[in-house]
Formats: C-alpha cells, structure tokens, sequence
C-alpha cells in the first residue's frame, strides 16, 4: 500500500540549489541514455507492475487508499504515490530533478514545464520523449495533435500531455438582480455596462441602500475580469503572429487598450470593486456570494458560489453566459495552455528500458479508460456517487468524496476523454458552455515555442506589464505613462523574446 504521509524520495534533495539542475541534467540524462541503448531487459505488460508516481496535491490533505486500491485492480499495478504539496511543488521538484531520485512518473503541471531549469532538464534528456509511442496506445492515441503541439517542446513531446477544456472563460450573473430591474442577460460588451451600472446604481438588492456594485473583482488580471474582457475586445491570446511569423505582445495591441479604458470607466464610476487590487480570490469570491456584487468571471465556479451563498443569501440565482460579442460582433474567449496543463514524465533514472517505458505508458493509457476515469473522478459507485434517474452524476456524501476521491481528481491525465451529465441544471449549462467555447477559443502561438527570455524572465515581465495595467485602470497614470512602461518592457527583455518566438516559430514551420 501507498504509504501517503511519505513524501519519499522525491524531497530528498530538499537542500539542492535549483541552479544545479542543469549539469545534474546532462550527466544525468547522457547516462540513462547509454543505460537505454545497452539494457535488453524484457518486461511482461501483461504482469501485475511496481509503478511509483508523484502527483501534485491540490488539495489539504492525500486521499484514503480505499480508491487506490480499486484503480490498482482496474490497471493491474501496485502504485505508490508520493505526493507533492502545490505549494512546494516547484521548489521540492527542481530539487528531485537535480538529484536524479524521481519516481517512475513526475507530474509537471504548466508552471513546471515553463521554469527554466525543468526546461533544461526536459530538453537535455533526463525524460523519456514519447512522440512516437502515443499512437500505440487506444487512449493516447486520442490525444489531439493541436495539443500534442501545445505540450511540445522545439517539436518533442517529454511525457503525455495532462489535456483539458481549451476554454473555460465566461460570466456567472445575478439572474435575480436583472429581473428585478426589468433587464435581460448581457450579449454585448454595451448591454453589460448597462447591466453593472444597473447592479451598482439601481439598488438591485431592494434593501434602499447605495451597498451593492456591478463587477466582483481581484488581484490578478488574468484569472479577475480584465483577461475575459480582453477576449471580447479582440485581444490576442498573449501574443499574436502574421502571415509573415511576425510576433505582436497583447499589450501592443489598441484592443489592448480599449480594454483598459473600458475597465477603468468601470472603475471610476464604482462599477466594479473599487478594491480589487489588493482582494483576494476567496475575498472576490465572498462579495458575490454575500450580496455585494452582481458579474463574475470564471463559469467553473457556479457550485462553489451556491454553496458560499447557501445560508447567507438564498434567493440568489445565477445564470451563466459565454458569448458577449465584441465590437465586432464575434464571440472569443482566451484558452490557457492551449487546452494542456502540463506533462505526466518519465524520468530514464527511474523507467530505464524501453520495455519499462512501455508498461508505465500502458498505465497512463489505462487511467483513460471509463472505468479508472470514474474511480478519480467520482470514486465508487454508490458509495460515493451514483447515477440518478436522469442519467446525471451526483456525489451521494460531500465530506466523503473529499477524503478518498478529492486528490485523484486533479492528477486524471484528461479532463476531456468523458463528459458527465451534472444532477445540478446550472452546472450541466456551465459544462456545456465550456464544451461550446471550443468553438471561439482563442489560442496563445507561443506555448509550443521556445524563447530563453521567457523561460528565464517571462515572469518578471510579464509583473511589469501587470502593475502597469493596474495603474492605468486605477488613474494612477494615463496612456502616455502606460507606454513608458512598454517601452521599458522592450527593452528590458520584451523585444529579445519576441526574436526568439519569432526564430522559434520559422523553425517550427519549415
């Protein structure tokens, strides 16, 4: 059995400077490559396997093993899971790599595989490249070849790609509130400004106080409203590039900019959360749900304002919408990572022979079938969930799903293989809306491409950009001082890593 308070071996370079993955890498990498050419071992894919995995933990605690137990049967493996904590991951997975000592598979989600130093690693042959195999496989076979390009690297895949939904982008809207005040659901970027004055302005509450604000915000520009809003503008997806490879940065555009003086009217007016540079997510999260505000942006989180609002605010009604047609009278929505959140990897230090490869592959392809699909997702059959009358999938106990199912949920391989009927109508709008946006998804050309500058100061740039953003929406500078922050984001790497996307992209497309 998985022993889950063991972090293992994968922490047990703990101490390890990051900066030494990347000779660790090569030697590394140079000889699991000769142990590769040289090992003629066989292995049986029919036997029971010893496959050690270090997932990533989204959530407190690890789950039971009453789940485990049950995917080990469905895939014929003892597993052992060495779970790493979200908040650690980067720090604890740069260190095992550096080492050597990873277990048979790595997860690395997004944030993982853009670091510069498990980059190198990946690049320098320290992973397993998987192209060539995936096809062997009924399930890996699946997996699209727009996000086997999205999970790439210079062209080679490291690992499968952890697939998901391209768009999960849209509005969750106080229903309640627009009947009250005679209105419909906004279709355009006119009609919901009309509708947050509306919230902010026309007391939609009805308790005659001036107490209420149309858009519930946070501290972030991708995931709060301003990365949704961009969509509708027109915004290009983090980069745009033109027929002839040439590369445009989002903030470049004037879609860009309109985007910034639409939320900073916004702002200015009381419109949205005079706040929400310094609210977190949770705190965004609480004003929806308590009364104080009408618009937010993020459909996946439907059910969990319900059950926030439950108690507090029962007669709040939501009505999801995806589709606010820009000026142009187009429908988009930005899709993040191009419909991939990272790799599941297979270390040459641990998976030494093809054969082994080969069986760890036939594991993951396994995960994918409906019956392991429905172990990690909803756990057992009428002892966690079950199926209703209307064929729609329910969790019977909360409390218990949380405790044995939860942590499995968040390492599937794909998101995308199964689409569940949800017991809650809202829920089952949002699923199919976010199925729908595959239609209007807006993709980033840069995820598959490399650019040293990116890998090593992408966040730092990006940040400068951010505060910049920030400021203008607040008033603290005007355009003049927005482009000075441009400029100097050109020239403090920007226009470097624009080169390289550009070189990185002609070479890709030969």
């Amino acid at each position: 059995m998985a022993n889950y308070k063991k972090f293992g071996k994968i922490f047990a370079a703990g101490t390890l400077l990051a900066s030494s993955i990347v000779l660790g890498a090569c030697s590394k990498g140079d000889e699991a490559a000769s142990s590769e050419k040289a090992s003629t071992e066989k292995v049986d894919l029919k036997a029971k396997a010893d496959i050690s995995w270090s997932p990533i933990l989204y959530v407190a605690t690890a789950p039971s093993d009453v789940v485990e137990k049950k995917i080990e049967e469905a895939t014929n493996t003892n597993l052992t899971f060495n779970w790493i904590p979200d908040a650690t991951k980067d720090e604890r997975m740069i260190a095992a790599i550096a080492s050597g000592e990873l277990d048979d598979i790595v997860s690395l989600p997004s944030t993982l595989v853009t670091n510069s130093s498990v980059r190198q690693a990946l690049k320098s042959g320290v992973f397993w490249e998987v192209s060539k195999y995936l096809d062997d496989y009924p399930n890996l076979k699946k997996i699209s070849e727009d996000r086997r390009t999205a999970a790439s690297i210079e062209g080679k895949l490291y690992g499968v790609p952890f697939q998901k939904d391209f768009a999960r982008g849209g509005l969750l809207i106080r229903k309640d509130w627009l009947d009250k005040l005679g209105m419909k659901v906004p279709t355009n970027l006119d009609e919901l400004y009309e509708v947050a004055k509306a919230f902010t302005e026309n007391d939609p509450d009805g308790n005659g106080k001036n107490d209420t604000f149309g858009w519930s915000d946070r501290n972030e520009l991708k995931y709060g409203s301003f990365k949704t809003l961009a969509s509708y503008f027109g915004v290009p997806n983090g980069w745009a590039v033109d027929k002839n490879g040439k590369f445009t940065a989002e903030h470049e555009t004037k879609a860009y900019k309109e985007t910034m003086e639409y939320s900073r009217d916004l702002y200015k007016k009381g419109y949205l959360d005079k706040d929400f540079a310094v609210t977190s997510k949770d705190d965004q999260l609480q004003k929806f749900a308590q009364g104080k505000a009408g618009i937010y942006a993020g459909l996946i989180s439907i059910t969990q304002l319900k059950n926030m609002a439950a108690g507090i605010n029962n007669n709040i009604v939501i009505v999801p919408q995806n589709k606010i047609a820009g000026p142009d009278g187009e429908y988009r929505i930005w899709s993040e990572g191009n419909g991939v959140n990272g790799l599941l990897a297979f270390p040459k230090s641990a998976v030494k022979t093809e054969a082994e490869l080969k069986r760890v592959l036939q594991f993951v392809n396994d995960l994918m079938n409906e019956d392991v699909f429905m172990l990690m997702t909803g756990g057992i059959k009428e002892t966690h969930y079950t199926i209703d009358d209307n064929s729609a999938y329910k969790i019977l106990d909360n409390s218990l799903w949380q405790k044995d199912v939860q942590g499995f949920s968040g390492s599937r391989p794909s998101e995308i293989t199964y689409k569940l009927k949800d017991a809650d109508p809202d829920k089952q709008l949002v699923n199919d809306m976010i199925t729908e946006n595959d239609k209007f998804a807006v993709m980033d050309p840069s995820v598959p491409l490399e650019s040293p500058t990116a890998s090593e100061r992408g966040t730092e740039l990006q940040k400068l950009i951010i505060d910049a953003t920030i400021k203008y929406i607040m008033g603290e500078i005007d355009e003049k001082g927005f482009d000075a922050e441009v400029e100097k984001w050109k020239e403090s790497g920007g226009d470097q890593m624009r080169k390289e996307y550009e070189e990185a992209y002609k070479k890709a497309n030969k």
